[in-house]
């Protein structure tokens, strides 16, 4: 019954998907353009896809010779409206991942957050001056922004052409319409030793078409750093050592896979929910659990929880013994990957000279 009522439900929410995506199509909500690049990276599934760290490697092949702006509509933030991020902007001000994005990239990118994508950008237009580029990150679903490019994250575990329409799946709008916008799509949390066969048959599902490139990345773990600057140096681990693994993110096994198979399979898991709040209670519960762990020890997390977990209360004990790998993508082939950093490098090269705001409706 419970899944009957779940695919009735995904009717209403296709039906109520289709007429806004209709009024875009058709001209009764205008979307606005802008002739300065920008780049929009996100996804039509509820849950993780890698959309930070890829907006992050965009950020980072760019911020050297552009003016880049990274725009975030900061996520549970607890304010509204235009926000400038500086490096003492809290995560209850501009969301936790604009913060990760901040203390990255400041001064020489910058972050912005503000719910509404259109005036976001023409502040930003409006308060700077250069080679500008904005990077808009979670903002495939904002249909009131036409991107210059539009990059599609996909997670190659949770295929979307086996998916199903919210509620009953994960996908917020059918996959003929929503990978339609693309001009990217990347292929994410793949294995390394992913055949070429298999990426093949991936891409012929999507239905892609003719000018859509395609990637395939993962995730590439850098080495353990402190949260805390009270924290020691950091330890020799083996598989004696007992890791109180503390995530706040939307899929884990990627991390939980690299962890056990890198460091140790001695894991005690406390899970919390993407983008959460941690409160009294939680800190409470990670202490106690920590405490109850004897011998060789470590607290690991993960860099988006970091920046929430850093503006804690913890007692000195925790903070001597907190950790987070840093993550970043990795393109499956050398090759692909510089096809990807050309295409990207063309398009803004080309496209930085007319600064001029104007709208159009699409």
């Amino acid at each position: 019954m419970l899944k009957f009522l779940l695919k009735i439900l995904s009717e209403f929410y296709h039906a109520g998907t289709s007429f806004r995506n209709f009024l875009y199509d058709n001209n009764v909500i205008k979307s606005h353009e802008f002739s300065i690049p920008v780049i929009s990276v996100g996804n039509i599934t509820v849950g993780g896809t890698g959309k930070t760290p890829h907006t992050e490697y965009i950020v980072s092949l760019l911020k050297d010779k552009f003016d880049v702006t990274i725009l975030s509509r900061g996520y549970k933030r607890k304010t509204k409206g235009f926000l400038r991020a500086t490096l003492d902007s809290s995560v209850m001000e501009i969301g936790d991942e604009p913060k990760q994005m901040a203390k990255k990239f400041l001064p020489q990118a910058q972050v912005v957050v503000c719910e509404r994508r259109v005036e976001g950008i023409k502040k930003i237009i409006r308060s700077q001056v250069g080679n500008q580029i904005i990077v808009m990150d979670d903002a495939y679903q904002h249909r009131s922004v036409v991107p210059k490019v539009n990059i599609l994250l996909v997670d190659y575990n949770r295929p979307v052409f086996e998916d199903h329409l919210l509620p009953y799946g994960r996908l917020r709008e059918t996959i003929a319409k929503g990978t339609a916008r693309a001009h990217i799509i990347i292929v994410t949390k793949c294995p390394e030793d992913i055949k070429p066969i298999e990426k093949n048959i991936f891409a012929k599902n999507l239905n892609r078409l003719p000018f859509q490139a395609i990637y395939f990345t993962n995730f590439q773990y850098g080495k353990l750093t402190k949260v805390f600057s009270q924290a020691q140096d950091i330890p020799e681990i083996d598989s004696q050592t007992h890791i109180l693994l503390l995530t706040g993110i939307a899929n884990t096994t990627v991390l939980e896979d690299y962890v056990k198979n890198n460091f140790s399979k001695n894991i005690t898991h406390i899970k919390f929910k993407d983008h959460h709040n941690f409160r009294k209670k939680d800190i409470a519960k990670i202490t106690d659990s920590f405490n109850a762990i004897k011998g060789k020890k470590l607290i690991l997390t993960t860099e988006k929880d970091a920046v929430r977990l850093e503006e804690l209360n913890f007692g000195l004990e925790l903070k001597k013994c907190m950790y987070f790998l840093p993550v970043q993508v990795n393109f499956i082939s050398e090759e692909e990957g510089q096809k990807f950093n050309a295409q990207i490098l063309k398009y803004v090269t080309e496209n930085t000279t007319d600064y001029k705001l104007h709208t159009s409706v699409h």
